[in-house]
């Protein structure tokens, strides 16, 4: 296509929005469009969304539609009005939107189509295999993965041989290494090896892709993006069939989508190792970024980390084994779930990290019921968005919001989750996952994951901090996506505990 074409189609494209600019109607709440046509506030809100957001809470209120890269988004801000936005089921639906974004982000087919009947279904319920009694498996193999992976790229002085500190970067550390034992529980592993060649480089373009991930979720045309769509092609490549058959110790999880996969001829080898691609991200996007927050803030309050350590020291005590720097530790399931301080610190860390958004998209017009005394009207098509972050950052709820406190989750020895808005009770106060129906499949097995990780971190290394660094930010270029990315790496030091 000509240049002079794109850009009369460009133009034209611009003049229909124009032409079509909407109007606020009755009922309807504000409605804030900005003054580039199509646009709209995108630019604002992708620089900071939290911010945009409560400037535009403190003007119109708790409810208000902003016009944001040619979708019109309604967002409800007030907490105590989530329980009635999640248990819309039949106006407001999540499916219509991720149907049409993931297969245009990770490059396989719509399969919602009828040269592939039931596959939909299917793949939403093979997500049960990473819950129940699957994710005690799961977990056990994440266990021994992650000793493989600290154990010869980190673990190989022994106390005595030296002890000197060694240097790291904490983001590429932990990426690294919760990268590839992910990678390694879900997918398996070469039939003659523990680990696969050329992780590294998978890595550094997985991260490559992540980067673009925010524009590819905004639709914008891939061909656009410079060389993603051959980096895109090469994760996509790693995952074909010929090759994953080659591959042992794979989860049930992705044998059982594998399987799946086979029964349609009409998916052709590509699109199926750009499903495999897809599941590797969500696996990995999210968690890696999560586990370097929860490591930062530990290694950034050495008195929180003491206790956490003490409690991960306790957990091995009551299970009868006593910790050596020089063995291999193994946690189970049941472990892991008495170690409340551990979850509070990580569940703290993801409340100052995390900033998805919750979408419903309207299935026709209608009256949108927000709490016993109002409801606004909504447009087929809009979507009806919660920020969470706004939650997690309210003063009025987390008193002192921007400080890390590792045991805010924790009352009397207890999980706490008593948080209050207005005086009243809120039923959603952490929202890292999601909502609903719609709440992260996986969310059980990340959380194991992070502790996992932070359990041998915190037993096998002293950490600290090196000198003379500005504290750590979040990088907002994917607000709105999951967990924030920090805006620079930060360094750290390590050395083996001699215990």
């Amino acid at each position: 296509m000509s240049p002079l074409l794109l850009l009369l189609l460009g133009l034209l494209s611009v003049l229909l929005c124009v032409l079509r600019r909407r109007n606020r109607r009755d009922g309807e709440p504000p409605l804030i469009k900005g003054w580039i046509p199509y646009i709209g506030k995108a630019l604002e809100f992708r620089k900071d969304a939290h911010q945009f957001l409560e400037e535009h809470k403190k003007k119109y209120g708790d409810v208000f539609t902003v016009q944001i890269a040619g979708k019109y988004m309604t967002f409800i801000m007030d907490p105590l009005m989530y329980p009635n936005i999640i248990k819309q089921g039949r106006q407001l639906d999540f499916h219509e939107f991720s149907n049409t974004v993931a297969p245009f982000t990770f490059g396989y087919p719509i399969i919602t189509s009828s040269e592939f009947p039931g596959l939909k279904e299917a793949i939403n319920r093979s997500f049960q295999l990473l819950q129940g009694e699957n994710l005690t498996a799961l977990t056990e193999s994440m266990m021994g993965n992650l000793m493989v992976v600290f154990r010869q790229d980190h673990l190989g002085t022994r106390p005595g041989e030296n002890e000197g500190w060694r240097s790291g970067s904490m983001f590429n550390f932990c990426y690294s290494v919760m990268f590839e034992a992910t990678f390694l529980t879900m997918y398996g592993r070469p039939q003659s090896a523990h680990r696969h060649s050329g992780m590294g480089m998978l890595k550094e373009d997985f991260l490559r892709f992540d980067t673009m991930f925010p524009l590819l979720i905004a639709q914008i045309p891939i061909w656009l993006l410079g060389q993603t769509i051959t980096i895109r092609q090469r994760l996509i490549e790693f995952f074909l069939p010929h090759q994953m058959s080659y591959w042992s110790h794979t989860s049930q999880f992705i044998r059982t989508r594998a399987e799946l996969f086979e029964q349609y001829d009409t998916l052709r080898d590509g699109d199926k190792a750009a499903h495999h691609f897809a599941i590797l991200w969500a696996s990995v996007g999210n968690t890696a970024p999560a586990t370097f927050w929860a490591m930062y803030h530990l290694v950034s309050h050495p008195e929180a980390l003491e206790v956490v350590r003490q409690e991960i020291q306790n957990v091995l005590i009551l299970g009868g084994d006593n910790f050596r720097s020089d063995t291999d530790v193994t946690f189970s399931r049941d472990q892991l779930d008495k170690l409340p301080y551990l979850e509070s610190a990580i569940n703290e860390s993801l409340r100052l990290s995390s900033a998805s958004t919750n979408i419903r998209v309207a299935q026709e017009d209608f009256s949108l019921r927000l709490h016993a005394e109002g409801s606004v009207a909504v447009r087929k098509g809009d979507i009806i968005a919660l920020y969470p972050q706004s939650m997690h950052l309210d003063p009025e709820i987390y008193e002192e919001p921007q400080t890390f406190r590792f045991d805010r989750f924790m009352q009397d020895g207890k999980e706490k989750t008593d948080f209050y808005k207005g005086g009243q009770r809120l039923r959603y106060y952490l929202m890292p996952f999601g909502s609903g129906s719609t709440m992260c499949p996986g969310r059980y097995f990340a959380i194991n994951e992070i502790k996992q990780f932070l359990c041998l971190l915190l037993l096998y290394f002293d950490l600290e901090l090196e000198e003379g660094q500005t504290r750590a930010t979040v990088d907002n270029s994917r607000a709105g996506l999951g967990v924030l990315l920090p805006a620079t790496d930060i360094r750290f030091r390590y050395r083996l505990r001699n215990v």
